[in-house]
């Protein structure tokens, strides 16, 4: 007996990746379902999961930075973190120092 080609062996993966999805789908389906009547028969919302209603990944919130930094003029800060702002980078190459706005 021959050994399949190349492209009859594509053609099984392509559709065993097919009957994977499908039966991923049926799967999270059927556990959706049971977790709804798990929750009617109990009367559970979302909120007594202690979850958020969404299953998008959580991103780092950014917490803020007290300013280390003031221009005297204008009042605007910087935290010392990320990028100079243009107000300081324009300072620092007039000659200033950055111990200057130091608060």
């Amino acid at each position: 007996m021959a050994a399949p080609s190349l492209s009859d062996l594509l053609a099984q993966k392509a559709a065993l990746e097919q009957q994977i999805l499908e039966a991923q789908r049926e799967e999270r389906s059927q556990a959706i379902a049971k977790v709804r009547a798990l929750m009617a028969e109990y009367g559970l919302t979302l909120a007594d999961l202690g979850t958020r209603a969404t299953s998008a990944p959580r991103k780092a919130s950014a917490s803020r930075v007290a300013p280390k930094y003031r221009h005297p003029e204008t009042g605007e800060t910087w935290s010392g973190r990320g990028l100079q702002p243009k107000w300081l980078k324009s300072a620092l190459a007039a000659g200033a120092r950055i111990d200057d706005f130091k608060l």
